[in-house]
């Protein structure tokens, strides 16, 4: 069956998850306490750079099978499940910041009372929280509104920037984390069309769907350091790591994801999600060492990176001009958080670099961060022109296969530090480049005369 969904929050995950359940046709109402941003999702604008999510907004808008508010007492009164896909930001601790969640859930009590709402409502939470959250949402809750009807459930998302709206529309799993037999079979069936290849809703309690999501993102995260570490070993020893990766992904047991070496992991889930499970696992009085140690060689990494840039310079890198490709964490998002290009560029200015600029789509968010501390070139080719080098940081695919003719006219001296191993050593030796990757032998060795 069709069922009415509030969605409070319209950030990343909420616009994915609300567009996606009114795909399927669900009759959705979106939250958002911006008007501005609530005014754009209605012309049908989407705010952030997500392949396919355009397309699927308009269509369900053109539909009426979603709509965008800003008030909440809407979806209080008229949803049956109110999905919360708020922030939460790590303090300085590294804990989850809940305080949004939790305010939202009073709200939500606080309305059901006002509103004098009867019918059983399925509060559920997508925000990624730490273990007990879901227990203190009802608790939040029950203290306010006690004689009303409700479930709350965590249900962790596992959306993966760039590919999120296929995520959502085709998931290897569901995890819906209730005691509540009548909480699950609604659940069951929300998703029913999203997993009719026989991919597994899973059913368990609140506890451990809490734990799964932030572990799966640590172990993810887990993986990106290991490499990351071994680069390092593989540079001093002279093996490559690319040819590594390439040993170890058919293992089964292993797989072929997550194992490219680089400057380290960014963007809105890993950084956050690891730093708070990591803090609560302390608090637990269970450190969870590896954990731990994949924080400190992932902000190692990039720093890595650029100590390998100014020492080609001879630690004079001041009045030098370098190109930098790539802005967003990563390829096929705009999103600039925790992105490992912004620790590049920092340490650069800070040595009086000047930076020159392109992201294929992450200009906008660049700016809103770095303002006009760096020059923003209109392309790829453009930001080389005249930079004494070339930093790849994200691996954008109209990055792989530039036209090195044209760059080497553009560039000062052909000297590419790429930070994504995208290209390879032959023909970099081939183009008369020197080239510095990671985790393999520099190549091409030019004079800086």
């Amino acid at each position: 069956m069709a069922y009415s969904i509030g969605i409070i929050g319209t950030g990343y995950v909420g616009l994915v998850t609300g567009t996606c359940l009114a795909e399927t046709g669900n009759s959705v109402l979106c939250i958002d306490v911006d008007p501005e941003k609530v005014e754009r999702l209605r012309a049908g604008e989407v705010p952030i750079y997500e392949p396919g999510l355009g397309h699927l907004l308009e269509r369900n808008i053109r539909e009426q099978r979603i709509r965008f508010s800003t008030d909440v007492v809407e979806a209080v009164r008229d949803c049956m499940i109110l999905m919360l896909c708020l922030p939460t930001p790590p303090d300085e601790d590294g804990s989850a910041d809940l305080s949004y969640v939790l305010a939202a859930s009073s709200r939500i009590a606080t309305l059901l009372n006002e509103l004098d709402v009867n019918d059983r409502r399925i509060i559920i939470n997508k925000s990624t929280v730490p273990v007990g959250t879901t227990a203190a949402i009802d608790r939040t809750m029950r203290d306010i509104a006690p004689d009303r009807q409700f479930d709350v459930v965590s249900n962790p998302e596992f959306l993966s920037e760039g590919f999120a709206v296929e995520d959502f529309m085709k998931p290897d799993r569901v995890i819906v984390g209730t005691t509540s037999p009548y909480a699950a079979e609604i659940l069951r069936d929300l998703y029913e069309p999203f997993v009719r290849e026989g991919n597994p809703v899973l059913i368990f309690d609140e506890k451990s769907a809490e734990v799964a999501k932030y572990a799966a993102n640590a172990f993810l995260a887990t993986k990106i350091s290991f490499m990351n570490d071994l680069s390092e070993y593989c540079e001093a020893v002279g093996a490559n790591i690319e040819l590594v990766r390439i040993g170890m992904g058919p293992d089964p047991r292993i797989g072929k994801m997550f194992l490219f070496a680089g400057v380290g992991y960014g963007g809105s889930c890993f950084p956050k999600d690891v730093k708070a499970i990591a803090h609560a696992a302390r608090l637990a009085g269970t450190p969870l060492e590896i954990v731990e140690a994949t924080q400190d060689v992932n902000h190692r990494q990039v720093h890595r990176f650029v100590d390998r840039i100014i020492a080609r310079f001879d630690g004079h890198v001041a009045g030098r001009v370098f190109a930098v490709w790539g802005l967003a964490f990563k390829p096929d998002t705009d999103d600039v958080r925790e992105a490992p290009s912004f620790v590049v560029i920092d340490r650069l200015l800070q040595l009086g670099a000047t930076v020159q600029a392109y992201d294929p789509e992450a200009m906008l968010t660049s700016r809103r961060v770095l303002g006009d501390r760096i020059t923003y070139a209109t392309s790829a080719n453009e930001a080389a022109r005249n930079a004494d080098a070339l930093v790849v940081v994200t691996e954008w695919g109209e990055f792989r296969k530039p036209n090195w003719r044209i760059l080497k006219e553009r560039l000062l001296r052909p000297l590419v530090f790429d930070g994504r191993n995208i290209y390879e050593l032959d023909d970099m030796l081939a183009e008369g480049i020197e080239y510095h990757s990671v985790g393999r032998p520099s190549v091409g060795a030019i004079s800086l005369d």
